[in-house]
């Protein structure tokens, strides 16, 4: 749609195709009255998106334009069906006086809404964070940069390898990308839902610098720690263009940028962040995830910085101790029942101030935010009972806040209305002109009282009464009997049955200054709101400081509550490498499962480093590993962990290989997916790096498979020496301990009786002596008939690989030691299992004797 022909539409039809033409590509929402319509394209869009009617109005070339539109007052519900499916709305109001406009009023553009910028309570998901980011690819790697508006954290980083740009990108999960227009790896973006091109020169280096510092207040950014960061800093100059424009506001509450450090955190790929569960399962959805476990925080805010902490581990050994230390002093002196109690109180300080920068906070955010402060003096006195240093930081930071709290306290009513928009929200006392203009528009009734004595007494008229209709306005009424007394200067106004009511210019005065007062008193109150704005933001990073203090309080007190809950013990932090863990606990399993958990423990050290683990199907390898993932990064996080005692030393990495899944899309194999993962760890693991590799080769041939196991198992001990996890099917490999130094195996367990299985759970050291494949095939239902003829194709199987063997012992490994073998019963066993003894006579018991022996 362009602009051209306009002078064949109506004077409304032309503004709007004008404002359309300035935001080609999203939806214009344009008020019209009571409601925002929608026309051409974007109307038939709309309906279809938002599931509303599609009507016409007028014609454009002698065709209806089509238009759809939804009413003003529930605007914010349709905008968050839009913004979840990552559609921008650009909001179109009406900015002039339709009282004094000489054809149509003045309209313009006041905000756009973007899946990444929306700041509206009711547009996010309060327990998790909302971010934009930008990506730059530059001869030597990614630039990325991620804002969160509603909290004002801008970060950027500058992952080195795609590899590490896609860990990066699950790890932030933006909800709106920003690339360039010459973007080289789409492939990488593609997952995400709400990406934007750019043009190129938005990701300028100098302009990016110009922008920042500009925001900022500073000369150069060499305070922040990024001026060499340039890949990064072309990513972030545009995030924060793309804000400005869509914001159409200041933004003082971004006033600082941060690089992210690969040296400060423990990395995590996307394939385990994906494969931990942290804080989305395998599924998509947020049940039985790590987060779901940890998450009783008192605060949204709490939650979000929880999330955050699970998804960025730190390696810093001090401030791991400070929360540790923390969270200790908490659950020792039993306070964080008390202070998680003062915290809920709290709400979402954070996302409030956020409003309050962008000057778009509503009434309610303030009473919350004057409710916040109010809580501050109790929360200092209960943390004035501990000591302890990290805590003491945090009271500092959120110290009662007297000025403000009084301030809002004498501004604001105790239940004001949702908007500013019909008044009735500053308290009466806080400012004297807005009282005298609400009493004139609630009628100033002591006014009308002395009036009507007065007059009564003046002309001794005892019938005569002062009154009010919404027809006729303000009134003198005089019974009809003593309308014979009526001065002249009464003016006759409406003839009653029984009355006559009468008008004066005194009266007439006093009406005219009601009619006024009561958008005089609307004006001026809107006025002294964009007044109580200029008085809180000077205070909004003693706020801020406030609300992320709240926010780390709330997280220490609840990782307290569940390590008293559930029976959690602090780690201890070590020099040297290693995990040593006693009785250790899968966080999320345990809770689940009905029957009790069987604990196990793990020693992973310099002698030590690789553990080949063999077991059946469903006997709790993939528990095992992942339990001791989660625990070392719990321990990173500076959590208490499921064990009862826990030794863990420097961490740099986690990686797992665990499942995999066709990457059809990009035309992966599920082999390639296995082996794409493989490769990266292979290429980046470090001694000091934990990697949980599970069932490698199994999407090939049996020796390919093998042999490729073999190999990956043998570089990880002898060129990398990682502290290593290394579950298979393949027996094979439990002979490498036996070859190389620094490898044990250890097995789990499981019990046949009959026809059942039952699973042990317990790891045991040394190799396992068999499997149960077709066991567990059996219990998953797989037809009888299938599961016998299985057995007689394994019993030729065993037989041909052991000829095989014994013809040429080198040439392949021995089958009869795979470990998908199964019992199979001998005819001496089946010919035992149909006696009756009690149905034979001894004779008869004597010669069955007999033939069993020469069975065997």
């Amino acid at each position: 749609m362009t602009v051209k022909g306009l002078e064949t539409h109506t004077p409304m039809m032309q503004q709007f195709l004008r404002i359309k033409a300035e935001n080609p590509d999203i939806l214009l929402f344009y008020r019209m009255g009571d409601f925002y319509e929608l026309f051409f394209d974007d109307a038939k869009q709309a309906s279809q998106l938002l599931d509303i009617s599609l009507t016409k109005r007028g014609s454009s070339n002698g065709q209806p334009i089509p238009m759809a539109g939804v009413p003003y007052h529930a605007v914010e519900g349709y905008l968050a069906k839009l913004v979840q499916q990552g559609v921008s709305v650009a909001i179109c109001e009406q900015i002039g006086d339709p009282a004094t406009s000489k054809g149509p009023v003045e309209r313009q553009v006041v905000r756009i809404v973007t899946p990444g910028t929306v700041s509206d309570e009711a547009l996010l998901n309060e327990r998790r964070d909302n971010l934009i980011a930008a990506i730059y690819h530059g001869s030597q790697g990614f630039g990325y940069a991620t804002l969160d508006i509603t909290s004002g954290r801008f970060m950027l980083s500058e992952p080195d390898t795609e590899e590490a740009m896609q860990a990066e990108l699950q790890r932030t999960s933006p909800a709106e990308l920003l690339y360039p227009e010459d973007f080289a790896r789409p492939q990488i973006i593609e997952p995400i839902k709400g990406t934007r091109r750019r043009p190129v020169w938005e990701f300028d280096l100098d302009t990016a610098r110009q922008q920042l510092t500009m925001q900022f207040g500073t000369r150069d950014l060499v305070g922040f720690g990024v001026e060499q960061a340039e890949r990064g800093l072309c990513a972030a100059g545009c995030l924060l263009q793309y804000v400005k424009d869509t914001q159409r506001t200041a933004l003082p509450h971004i006033r600082a940028i941060t690089l992210d450090r690969k040296d400060h955190a423990v990395i995590l790929d996307a394939a385990t962040r994906r494969n931990l569960e942290l804080t989305q399962n395998l599924a998509g959805g947020f049940d039985n995830t790590l987060a779901s476990v940890l998450d009783h925080t008192a605060t949204p805010m709490g939650s979000r910085l929880l999330k955050r902490w699970l998804h960025q581990p730190i390696r810093d050994p001090q401030q791991l101790n400070n929360r540790l230390d923390a969270i200790a002093a908490f659950k020792d002196t039993g306070m964080f029942v008390d202070i998680a109690g003062v915290l809920r109180h709290m709400g979402d300080l954070e996302r409030i101030l956020a409003r309050l920068a962008l000057r778009s906070a509503r009434p309610r955010d303030l009473a919350r935010m004057r409710t916040a402060l109010q809580h501050l003096p109790e929360l200092a006195d209960l943390l004035a009972e501990i000591n302890q240093p990290r805590i003491g930081e945090l009271a500092q930071f959120a110290a009662p806040m007297d000025e403000l709290c009084a301030l809002l306290e004498r501004a604001i009513i105790e239940n004001p209305p949702v908007i500013i928009r019909d008044g009735g929200v500053l308290a009466p006392g806080y400012n004297a002109e807005l009282d005298e203009w609400r009493e004139l528009a609630d009628g100033a009734t002591k006014y009308l009282d002395d009036l009507e004595a007065r007059e009564r007494e003046h002309h001794d008229i005892d019938s005569l009464k002062v009154g009010f209709n919404q027809v006729h306005g303000f009134f003198i009424q005089v019974s009809r009997g003593q309308s014979h007394r009526v001065p002249s200067h009464y003016v006759r106004r409406q003839t009653l049955k029984n009355a006559e009511r009468y008008i004066i210019p005194e009266l007439k005065e006093h009406e005219d200054k009601v009619l006024n007062s009561k958008s005089k008193a609307l004006a001026h109150e809107k006025k002294l709101w964009e007044e109580l704005f200029d008085l809180l933001l000077p205070h909004l990073e003693q706020l801020q400081n406030a609300a992320n203090s709240l926010s780390e309080l709330d997280v220490l007190t609840n990782l307290a509550e569940r390590a008293d809950t559930l029976n959690y013990c602090r780690p201890q932090l070590m020099a040297e490498t290693g995990i040593e863990i006693t009785a250790g606990r899968h966080p999320v399993v345990e809770q689940v499962l009905n029957e009790p958990f069987i604990a196990n423990p793990i020693s992973l050290h310099q002698d030590r480093r690789m553990l080949i683990i063999t077991g059946p199907n469903m006997g709790g390898k993939s528990t095992y590993m992942r339990q001791t993932a989660l625990i070392a990064l719990m321990a990173h996080v500076g959590s208490f962990v499921p064990a009862e005692a826990v030794r863990i030393g420097p961490l740099d990495r986690i990686f797992t290989r665990i499942g995999a899944s066709d990457d059809l899309a990009s035309g992966r194999s599920t082999f390639m997916v296995e082996m794409t993962e493989t490769a990266n760890i292979l290429h980046n693991a470090t001694p000091n790096s934990l990697v949980l590799m599970d069932e490698i080769g199994r999407g090939t041939s049996t020796y390919d498979g093998l042999s490729l196991a073999w190999a990956s198992a043998e570089w990880l001990a002898e060129k990398i020496a990682a502290m290593t996890l290394f579950a298979t099917h393949y027996f094979e490999l439990t002979e490498l301990p036996s070859l190389l130094s620094g490898l044990a195996n250890v097995h789990l367990d499981a019990v046949e009786h009959g026809d059942e299985i039952a699973f042990m759970h317990a790891v045991q050291e040394g190799a396992a002596s068999k499997s149960y494949g077709l066991a567990v095939a059996s219990l998953a239902g797989v037809p009888k008939s299938v599961i016998k003829r299985a057995k007689v194709k394994l019993q030729q199987l065993e037989a041909s690989g052991h000829q095989q063997a014994v013809s040429s012992p080198s040439a392949v490994p021995k089958e009869e030691n795979q470990l998908t073998l199964i019992p199979e019963p001998s005819e001496a066993e089946e010919a035992l299992a149909n006696l009756n003894p009690d149905e034979m006579t001894p004779r008869q018991a004597l010669d069955e004797l007999y033939r069993l022996k020469a069975l065997l």
